[in-house]
């Protein structure tokens, strides 16, 4: 199959091994970089002999209309509906970020990684973005991993399962119970539309703000074993 042609994003990358046998590409929040999560990776207590390259993009600058304007990294601009309800996503900017991430899972397949060993991750924003890079990808990857997060478009679930094979890729999601950003009930709603697709779901609710904590790093770094070995 063709792969997307735009120039890959500029990556912090780290590899846990000589030769690495499956990537993990990790889109980091509103506003932060790819140096986001790397401190995360010596703390995933992987398995000595795991080789895994890991890739952390740095998104483009836009003006992003929920902070009036202000230009700063994001992977799509967004704002919320009337009365506080609802996230409201700028389609345009988040189909430019999806050829982005395309191009950097294009980018293993072309150093030998293929999809079925490639884990789209990210947190709030990125997060959002890994939900929906995922569900469409056109071949199954080895998993999701979307933290502290919400779905980027309206629940459409029956249009996210195109395949049979597709609907079995594992998905990690997890939330703060004390999250003032991105609330729980946004959390709750992408896994409950996942669940309605028919999508298996491995959900985690930790007591903590809109972060990360040393239990959930714990679980992320069993279920990346699990679905990478």
């Amino acid at each position: 199959m063709p792969f997307p042609s735009p120039e890959p994003l500029p990556c912090v990358e780290l590899e846990t091994g000589a030769k690495s046998a499956c990537a993990v590409i990790w889109m980091h929040g509103l506003g932060a970089d790819g140096n986001d999560f790397v401190p995360i990776v010596n703390r995933l207590a992987l398995p000595r002999g795991m080789s895994i390259r890991f890739v952390f993009p740095h998104a483009p600058m836009r003006p992003v209309s929920i902070n009036r304007g202000l230009v700063m990294r994001a992977w799509h601009d967004y704002d919320v509906g009337e009365s506080g309800s609802g996230i409201r996503v700028e389609p345009g900017s988040l189909g430019e970020s999806q050829q982005a991430v395309e191009a950097l899972i294009g980018r293993e397949r072309q150093r030998g990684i293929e999809p079925g060993k490639i884990v789209l991750a990210g947190f709030s924003q990125g997060g959002a973005l890994a939900l929906h890079v995922g569900l469409h990808y056109p071949e199954p990857l080895a998993g999701i991993l979307a933290l502290s997060c919400y779905l980027p478009v309206a629940p459409l679930a029956s249009t996210w399962v195109s395949r049979p094979d597709d609907a079995g890729v594992p998905i990690f999601m997890a939330h703060g119970t004390l999250d003032n950003v991105v609330p729980l009930t946004a959390g709750r709603a992408a896994r409950q539309g996942l669940l309605e697709s028919g999508r298996t779901v491995e959900w985690h609710e930790y007591p903590m703000a809109h972060s990360v904590c040393e239990d959930e790093i714990s679980d992320i770094g069993s279920w990346l074993v699990r679905v990478l070995a």
